[in-house]
């Protein structure tokens, strides 16, 4: 019996990772949206806007649940590096 990938550490890692940085670019988009200074922000609504980010990555991570590369809780097939690319040096 093969284990859910929901079950692995490597799913919730990715997935808490993702919903993390969701909720920072929600709060950042939030405080920087019209506030001059940090006494001015509605922190309560930051608070909100940046906990729905959250779960709805976390949603769209089960989502992808059933799809895609096993290590990752995306809705791409494979994690692949970016290709290297070549530095010259002007002589």
């Amino acid at each position: 019996m093969s284990v859910s990938k929901w079950a692995t550490g490597a799913f919730w890692s990715d997935a808490v990772e993702r919903a993390v940085r969701t909720a920072a670019q929600a709060a950042l988009g939030i405080v920087g949206a019209g506030t001059m200074g940090l006494l001015e922000v509605d922190w309560p609504t930051v608070g909100s806007v940046a906990g729905l980010a959250a779960v709805v990555s976390l949603l769209m991570s089960f989502a992808a649940g059933s799809t895609g590369d096993a290590a990752t809780a995306g809705f791409t097939t494979t994690s692949t590096p970016a290709p290297r690319t070549e530095t010259y040096r002007q002589s």
